[in-house]
């Protein structure tokens, strides 16, 4: 097909996928499964609707860099931070233990060597392309699932954030391996130079992102035209992307990090809502692209080579995730999803492979046999889950169940608890205790496993879905106890229940101020945010150590309590005029200041005329009063 039509073009992209995904999904084998069927299907080795797949996948790589912007939105900076370890960590022991083991099996066995000749720097590039995994399939099935917030979910997120970050000195490498007339000794300013950049680019995101951004997308939200919103939010993703490439970044990198840097962004939501549709489409066509690169003339000159070099590499990065899997905190039913997610072949690995061909380091045919690999092995991605839904997460989870299965009878209790954590199970703990039995939902099977032996209600979940929430008895429950540590579901959650049981109140768990506006905009009366009772019994304690009398810190810790939940429920209509918002907060505080400093005058005139203090010799001289 020619691609001077774009409405040809179109019509073919759409069609195809409007057909194949939701077959794909009747056969329960997954959204992705249906679009990489679609696009070899209208691929040069099928209907030849498209011939030249190359052009197409370039375009839709810039889903991969929308949904690393997405993601970014979900990870304040806090959050990032306190994933340094898992990234930094686990991240390079996949990376260079996954390579490590290629090049070793490469050049000890020589499978890849029968393919175009056997050489070290043949060996070390497969390595490095074959150790990487795709960012866009394993986040696109952790989305799909439901699993981001999972201790596996987590953790590969973080081994991608690592690969990305690792694709600086992968592409710096490529040219020192070089054998023409590149090696004149002029690599290494380069590659000094490059680092620069890369490190130069970077810090330019991270301070204009702090600097300039809320400014600007404050500004341009006062227009009040949502389309030019629109406009700005991929503005932003494309600008950042466009940053990064030119130094030889990665570019959902740069997205990612400019996510990361609006988190806490009061137009956080507005972002995610601009740009979701476009993701979706966009890696719909990445996933569809990937299916049309397959050169079956590759796969068919040597069928048997090409199966072992993709069944080796698989199995080579599954021993290694295997091991590490023993080594984290995976609960056991989690780790089928982490190893087969991580193991495949990743996009990046068609940068790599092509890169190096057009240095000279490897040939063109070992490219187009390598690339073809990768694809395969993300193809057979999607069928390695269903798989291990059906048999290996029934066997780690135990022979005397056949799976966490959903929830499927029947519940009738008073209360409905979502989400089994450390803050669900205080609530439940006090419900059990004053005679009250809840029903539990949540996702991770090892949990419910473990409040199951306890005597707990407790079943396998997601409380974003109707048909679930309604087999929990939400329809006859009068409270739901929402305990989701993810902020998106717990609205989600909150929106559902509001629209189809409006008779079921909601008592929320807020992880921070804006979740709290969030769920306040939902008409979710009963709020609490996860540490502020805390903070404010450690205060309790600060005052009675310096002198104030246990009473009149209980009271002045309830009078604050009072007093910051009511200018809560008067500022949250201000949340998003951010000068109204500082100027009610500034107001606040100056009220509750002057009514604090009246307490301490009186109950110092009160502990004068009476004459006694705390040790009961004479009025404290201090501030307690």
């Amino acid at each position: 097909m020619e691609h001077n039509s774009w409405l040809t073009g179109g019509l073919v992209y759409l069609a195809a996928a409007v057909l194949a995904v939701p077959v794909a999904k009747f056969f329960g084998l997954g959204s992705i499964i249906g679009y990489l069927g679609a696009g070899i299907l209208i691929g040069p080795w099928g209907l030849k609707l498209v011939t030249d797949p190359q052009d197409i996948l370039h375009f839709a790589e810039f889903g991969v860099v929308l949904m690393l912007f997405l993601v970014g939105l979900e990870l304040e900076p806090q959050r990032l931070w306190s994933l340094r370890k898992p990234i930094f960590g686990w991240g390079s022991a996949q990376l260079f233990g996954s390579a490590a083991l290629l090049v070793l099996v490469t050049m000890t066995v020589g499978w890849v060597g029968l393919a175009s000749g056997l050489d070290w720097r043949l060996a070390t590039v497969a390595a490095l392309g074959l150790a990487l995994s795709s960012t866009a399939i394993g986040l696109g099935v952790l989305a799909e699932r439901n699993l981001m917030a999972t201790t596996s979910g987590e953790n590969i997120l973080s081994v991608a954030l690592l690969q990305d970050i690792a694709a600086i000195p992968i592409l710096a490498l490529l040219p020192l391996l070089a054998v023409a007339a590149d090696h004149d000794g002029s690599g290494s300013g380069g590659g000094w130079l490059g680092a620069a950049k890369a490190i130069g680019t970077i810090a330019v995101v991270i301070l204009g992102g702090r600097l300039l951004l809320r400014p600007a997308l404050r500004w341009i939200a006062r227009s009040d035209t949502p389309e030019i919103f629109t406009a700005a939010s991929l503005l932003l993703v494309v600008a950042t992307a466009a940053l990064m490439n030119a130094v030889g970044l990665s570019m959902a990198l740069g997205a990612f990090l400019a996510g990361v840097l609006l988190a806490e962004s009061e137009y956080r939501r507005e972002l995610e809502t601009d740009i979701e549709p476009f993701k979706g489409l966009l890696l719909g066509l990445f996933f569809m692209a990937v299916g049309m690169s397959i050169d079956f003339a590759v796969v068919l000159q040597r069928p048997l080579l090409i199966a072992a070099v993709v069944v080796g590499f698989l199995a080579i990065k599954a021993a290694v995730l295997w091991a590490m899997a023993r080594l984290m905190p995976i609960p056991r039913p989690e780790r089928p999803v982490f190893i087969i997610l991580l193991a495949q072949g990743g996009e990046f690995g068609f940068v790599v492979f092509q890169t190096a061909a057009q240095a000279g380091v490897i040939s063109a045919p070992a490219a187009s046999f390598l690339v073809a690999a990768v694809a395969i092995s993300m193809l057979l991605t999607p069928l390695l889950l269903v798989a291990a839904d059906r048999w290996w997460i029934p066997l780690l989870a135990g022979s005397d169940r056949a799976a966490p299965s959903e929830i499927n009878e029947q519940q009738h209790a008073p209360v409905i608890i979502a989400g089994s954590g450390r803050y669900g199970q205080i609530v439940g703990r006090m419900l059990f205790a004053n005679g009250i039995t809840p029903t539990i939902l949540d996702h991770d099977a090892e949990a419910i496993d473990g409040l199951r032996r306890f005597g707990w209600r407790a079943f396998y979940g997601d409380a974003t879905r109707l048909d679930l929430m309604r087999t929990a008895g939400a329809a006859e429950a009068s409270l739901l106890i929402l305990a989701i540590d993810d902020i998106e579901q717990s609205v989600e959650i909150a929106k559902m229940v509001k629209e189809h049981f409006p008779g079921l109140t909601i008592v929320a768990r807020a992880r921070n101020v804006q979740h709290y506006y969030e769920l306040f905009e939902q008409d979710v009366k009963y709020i609490e945010r996860e540490t502020f009772d805390s903070a404010l019994m450690s205060a309790r304690s600060a005052l009675e150590h310096l002198g104030w009398q246990p009473h009149q810190a209980r009271n002045l810790a309830l009078r604050f309590r009072r007093h910051n939940v009511a200018q809560l429920r008067q500022t949250a209509p201000l949340r998003k005029d951010e000068a109204r918002l500082i100027a009610a907060a500034r107001q606040g505080r100056q009220q509750l200041e002057e009514l604090f400093a009246l307490e301490r005058q009186q109950a110092a005139e009160r502990q004068a005329r009476a004459g006694w203090s705390r040790d009961g010799t004479e009025p404290p001289s201090g501030g307690a009063g």
